[in-house]
């Protein structure tokens, strides 16, 4: 899904336009989801940036520690946190943040506070830098419950019907930038020429019914039985299913 038409299309829409076009359609909006998604955007582009010449500015490789959940954590991760963070804190839209490489929330300073709580892995995939293969940023976006003059805990738990926006960032052949604020989703496909996320992907939808099987089963042992009678029901070639094995 790289650009291969001209440099620029007048006419394409560019991910900054496109949240501006949406901004447009909430009448009481004030702009700040639009700054917050401006600010992940390029804190996308530079971990982006940083993913392709890796391997010549010695990124790969173990940082020397784990992180939450007990991974080790590699250089590229930290570089990923750190502009994530640097980012959001940075942009006056954000309140507490939530990283996957920290133990601790990330409460941001008075003055540059804003009423969002973004929680976020900067870089999935760690076990897949040193191969090439792609990688990820995942990000997910609430608003402060209101009548509260400090964020605590109870902003970051809110359930996931409440999120404002959410989605990811996948690092491959090409950038791509999926987002949702709640309606449809869209796929954004980074234009190295222009510098830009362009519209690629409109309305993205999962078929009601697809040929493809694909699953991790690397914890398969901790299935309960029925999750595991239901996998190995789809996998056996008598089932008429309309599913194969990817």
């Amino acid at each position: 899904m790289t650009s291969t038409g001209p440099a620029f299309d007048s006419n394409c829409m560019t991910l900054t336009r496109f949240v501006l076009a949406e901004q447009k359609r909430v009448p009481t909006a004030t702009g700040d989801l639009t700054q917050l998604l401006n600010s992940i955007q390029t804190a996308v582009k530079a971990v982006s940036s940083a993913v392709r010449k890796a391997g010549i500015a010695k990124l790969y490789g173990i940082a020397g520690k784990q992180n939450v959940q007990g991974e080790e954590v590699k250089k590229l991760d930290v570089l990923a946190n750190e502009l994530f963070i640097n980012m959001l804190s940075s942009s006056f839209t954000t309140c507490m943040l939530i990283s996957e490489e920290n133990e601790t929330v990330i409460e941001i300073e008075g003055e540059k506070q804003g009423k969002y709580i973004v929680c976020f892995d900067p870089l999935d995939g760690s076990s897949n830098i040193d191969c090439l293969v792609s990688i990820g940023s995942i990000f997910g976006i609430f608003k402060k419950i209101e009548g509260k003059p400090l964020p605590t805990l109870e902003d970051a738990l809110q359930p996931g019907h409440k999120m404002v926006a959410a989605g990811y960032a996948l690092y491959g052949s090409a950038t791509m930038m999926v987002l949702s604020t709640g309606g449809t989703v869209n796929g954004f496909t980074l234009d190295p020429a222009i510098g830009e996320f362009v519209l690629t992907d409109t309305d993205i939808r999962v078929p009601d019914r697809g040929n493809i099987l694909s699953i991790n089963e690397g914890y398969s042992y901790m299935w309960d039985e029925a999750v595991k009678e239901y996998v190995s029901s789809k996998k056996d070639p008598k089932n008429l299913c309309s599913f194969t094995v990817s």
